[in-house]
Order: C-alpha cells, then structure tokens, then sequence
C-alpha cells in the first residue's frame, strides 16, 4: 500500500512539475527556475575576472535554480520553517550536495523544516550573492518558493523560521541577507562553515540587535580565523557572552550551552561541513 502512494505521489507530482522533481528514500525534491534566484544579474553580464582566471557570463551567472528538498517525515503545519543553504567558490548545487552529504544530514537531522538551496556564482571564484546582495530580494525569493509549494501542498501556511548556512565564500550572501533581506525577524539561525572572511559588521549588529543562534567554524589555515578572533573580542568587549570549543567532537549538546559558538577546528576547509556530521548537528541544536 505505502509503494503504491509513494507511485501515485511520484505521477502526480511529474504532471504538476515535469522534469523538476525527484523522489528518492528520503524524501522529494525540486528544482525551480525562480524570478528571485540569485543569478542572471546585470553585475555579472560580462564575466567576472579573479586574479588570470575569467569566469563568463553564460556558464557561471545565468543559473537561476534553486533547489528544494521536503524530507518523507515532514508534517506540514500552519507555519514552515525553511533551512537555506549557500555554497562556496568553484562549486554548485550538484556538487556541494554531493560532496557534502547535505541531504542525508538534514534528514538525519529529523528537523521538520523543509531545505532550500539557490545557486550562487556556478563553479567560480566570487562571493557576490547577485539579486540576494539587492534589498528585500530574499523576502521576495522566500515568498517566491512558498507559492510554488502551496501549489504542491494544495494548502496555504505562514512562512516560520528561517535558518541561514553556508560555506567560504557564502559569508557574504548571508551577511547582506541579515542586513536588509527583508525577513530579518524570521531568522533564527546562522551557521558559518569556515566562512569569516568579512562583513563582521554585518554580522554583529544581527547578534546584537537579535536573538538568533549564531555558529562559526573556522580553521586554521582556512583565511577565517583572523576575522573569528576578531569578532570574538568585539564580544567580549560587548559583554555578550559565547561559547568557545576547541575539539572537533563536540556533541548537539555542546552546541546548546550558548546561542553563540565559535568553533575552532583543526580540520581542513572542506571537512568541516560532512566529516563529522557537522552540519546536521548545527541545526539539531537550533531545535
């Protein structure tokens, strides 16, 4: 009986997005072409060059997709809770799912939220967050993907928590976002993945002026630990407390003494996302 549902799902989901879902064991997926995606935008129109490397147009900034993932065990309530994820330089949807077990840790996570996933600069060197970096675009982006999934759901909801993550380059995505998204109330959480690099202005004013939960792993040769200390003694001499963990095997737990962890890591720049189940356990914690 539950494979013959699980068919039925399948067909009529195929019929409503034709070729842009996926069911698999753990849930289903989408991949939408939004209006509000961070890419085609006019800064990228011709290219963006870093150091003898050019990075055009057509290949790296015209990808609007984003991608959506509603685990099997989700229960939709009146208000849902989103989880974005961002990836760093020379990456892509595809290959940071892939390479960073994004899908098996959130489902493993068991958290009832539904994961969001918009393109970034596709496979190159660039932090820029496109449209994401323009005032209330992700207010705009959010409300964008809710209409697509009322239409899923066959049912209306609120738009609830909002969690932000990312890694490397993504900082900067997510710092413009927590400046003038347009859905700064929402956001209750924000997960650095060896991601300081700048805008800790940004970031400590959303730390001050909200109560969200706020984690930064960084490394040691990763380029983000001058900037994690940095923001660590802007804290201090703040007196807003935080927590400071310097092992690798911490626990959700561990993750619960304080709504703001700094991790110091002693793994590499790509590890500190899936080696230890780190990302699954940053949004355990914030439940």
């Amino acid at each position: 009986m539950k494979y013959k549902i699980l068919i039925l799902s399948l067909v009529l989901v195929i019929n409503v997005y034709p070729q842009k879902s996926t069911l698999s064991k753990y849930g289903i997926s989408f991949k939408y072409e939004l209006k509000n995606s961070p890419f085609p935008h006019y800064q990228r129109d011709s290219g963006h060059s870093y150091k003898n490397e050019f990075f055009d147009s057509e290949n790296h900034y015209s990808d609007s997709t984003v991608f959506v993932f509603i685990p099997n065990y989700f229960t939709l309530k009146d208000s849902v809770d989103f989880i974005f994820y961002f990836h760093g330089w020379n990456n892509n949807i595809d290959s940071s799912l892939n390479g960073f077990n994004l899908i098996e840790q959130f489902y493993e996570s068991k958290v009832n939220a539904i994961f969001v996933f918009p393109e970034g600069p596709k496979n190159s060197s660039d932090s820029f967050g496109g449209k994401l970096e323009d005032k209330n675009v992700f207010s705009e982006l959010t409300l964008e993907i809710k209409n697509n999934l009322v239409k899923y759901f066959n049912s209306d909801f609120n738009i609830g928590k909002i969690s932000l993550s990312g890694h490397s380059g993504a900082y900067r995505v997510i710092s413009y976002i927590i400046l003038h998204g347009g859905m700064t109330d929402n956001i209750s959480a924000v997960y650095l993945f060896d991601a300081l690099y700048a805008d800790i202005e940004k970031y400590s004013y959303w730390i001050d002026h909200y109560n969200g939960k706020f984690i930064n792993i960084f490394t040691e040769n990763g380029g983000t630990k001058s900037e994690s200390e940095n923001l660590m003694v802007c804290l201090n001499a703040w007196e807003i407390p935080f927590s400071f963990i310097d092992n690798d095997d911490f626990s959700v737990d561990d993750l619960k003494t304080n709504r703001i962890i700094f991790i110091s890591s002693k793994l590499t720049h790509n590890q500190v996302i899936s080696t230890k189940n780190q990302f699954q356990k940053f949004i355990e914690s914030n439940l």
